[in-house]
């Protein structure tokens, strides 16, 4: 059975139906962030979760991340922040969060990348994003 839930990135708006779906396991449609390696950096990417049409999550969806470099990724609530920079210096993040009242519109969530300077420079596409909650079709 295909999953009636599913993660969003690029210009997606709370409340809408918008942005690109990420891929799931295809990596044809990653979110992708590039760090300078020579430096400590962390960058933050607007996201959002939400169902196909006509489906809904029961519950809360519990967002987090998993893979071997897991530990340089962090997800945050939305507060409506402005930009990139705004949810960098304000959001509260964390290793896993839980989002209420999930459906067919977007639910908007940030992500952030982070890098520090002992790193080599590398393709790293060990962490995954999951979405996980109780789908249940709309009576």
């Amino acid at each position: 059975m295909a999953s009636q839930l599913h993660i969003y990135f690029g210009n997606v708006t709370a409340g809408m139906k918008d942005g690109t779906e990420a891929s799931s396991g295809t990596e044809l449609s990653p979110i992708s962030v590039t760090l300078d390696a020579s430096q400590s950096e962390a960058k933050a990417v607007k996201c959002a979760v939400r169902c196909d049409t006509g489906y809904y999550i029961e519950g809360n969806t519990t967002i987090t991340k998993i893979g071997t470099n897991a530990a340089k990724w962090k997800v945050a609530e939305d507060n409506s922040y402005a930009d990139a920079a705004a949810a960098l210096a304000n959001a509260t993040w964390l290793d896993s969060i839980s989002l209420a009242n999930v459906v067919d519109v977007n639910i908007i969530f940030w992500v952030k990348a982070m890098s520090d300077s002992t790193e080599t420079p590398q393709n790293d596409t060990s962490v995954d994003l999951q979405a996980e909650g109780l789908v249940v079709a709309e009576a």
